[in-house]
């Protein structure tokens, strides 16, 4: 008797790729094409226009895109809707087996910026920064600490509220916050915070009390090289 169902063209699910139970496996099955996970990356705050995820994703053509958003959904790991009047645009979203594959996420980035080979000044997206603080924060040295920051791009902005050892991240006008940073691009914040390169030498501005905005970047670290 043969215990493996035999398909027609390409497999689907479990075992399409390496025919191994390992969830490990089935995971890369998934999510293991090229741009797939990047794609989640950029939905794990919130639900985005394709328009919104092309402008995230350079490199990606509108063709790889649609395929990858479609072999996404099929897989269960996000939705598409459409927002109601007066927008009616079409959004992209995770569902609730999506947005749990954000420690994933964070993990593989903790683990691959101990490499010596990892390269911080390559483009990177808003979404991907803002991850990057929930990645690196020291809840060490978080403890105690109590601030809500606000971050403002071209095109989007976001709030972080830090209590109690956490730090979610929301998507959202910064109103009412302690301090607010204002930047043309990602990298500028990523090298403010991660390599300590001042606020004026890279172009960015900071409203509202500088204590407290030294105080939320002093929380920071990236991982030891050993790699």
């Amino acid at each position: 008797m043969k215990l493996q169902k035999e398909t027609t063209g390409q497999a689907q699910g479990h075992g399409k790729w390496y025919g191994d139970a390992c969830g490990t496996a089935f995971g890369m099955e998934l999510i293991g094409e090229r741009w797939s996970l990047l794609v989640v990356r950029e939905l794990i705050l919130g639900a985005r226009r394709f328009s919104d995820l092309r402008a995230s994703l350079p490199g990606i053509s509108a063709k790889v895109l649609t395929e990858r958003l479609g072999t996404l959904e099929a897989a269960g790991v996000l939705v598409k809707r459409k927002l109601p009047p007066p927008v009616s645009a079409q959004v992209y979203e995770l569902t609730q087996w999506g947005y749990a594959a954000e420690p994933m996420v964070q993990e593989i980035g903790r683990w691959a910026a101990m490499s010596s080979q990892h390269d911080p000044t390559l483009p990177l997206s808003p979404v991907s920064f803002m991850l990057s603080l929930r990645t690196m924060f020291d809840p060490a040295k978080a403890r105690g600490i109590k601030a809500r920051i606000g971050f403002r791009f071209p095109d989007t902005a976001f709030v972080a509220e830090l209590r109690d050892g956490v730090l979610p991240v929301v998507r959202a006008e910064p109103d009412d916050c302690d301090a607010v940073f204002t930047a043309a691009a990602a990298p500028a914040l990523a090298v403010m915070f991660y390599v300590g390169i001042p606020a004026e030498e890279v172009g960015v501005t900071i409203e509202g009390d500088a204590a407290a905005a030294a105080r939320f970047m002093g929380i920071f670290e990236l991982p030891e090289k050993i790699g």
